[in-house]
């Protein structure tokens, strides 16, 4: 678990710098640009982008951790019943 809060961290940091990206690409588009938009813009920017990589963590702990390998013998049990 460790591990996982020590990707998850650089991660959360990686997602700040995308939404700030993102941010200043919508700050340069034509038109007003309203408070509530630029907020709007970087939640879901980077709560997109954190959700998506938290996950993906998430999978590539479990497949190196082995849970993976032991869950496979009781799927494949249960396809031979058939």
């Amino acid at each position: 678990m460790r591990r996982f809060w020590r990707i998850f961290r650089l991660l959360a940091l990686l997602s700040i710098v995308i939404a700030a990206i993102g941010v200043m690409l919508v700050t340069r588009g034509e038109g007003e640009v309203h408070a509530s938009l630029i907020i709007a813009a970087a939640l879901g920017i980077g709560l997109t982008v954190l959700l998506g990589t938290a996950l993906m963590t998430l999978v590539f702990l479990s497949s190196s951790s082995g849970h993976d390998e032991e869950a496979t013998p009781h799927i494949r049990d249960e396809g031979d019943e058939e």
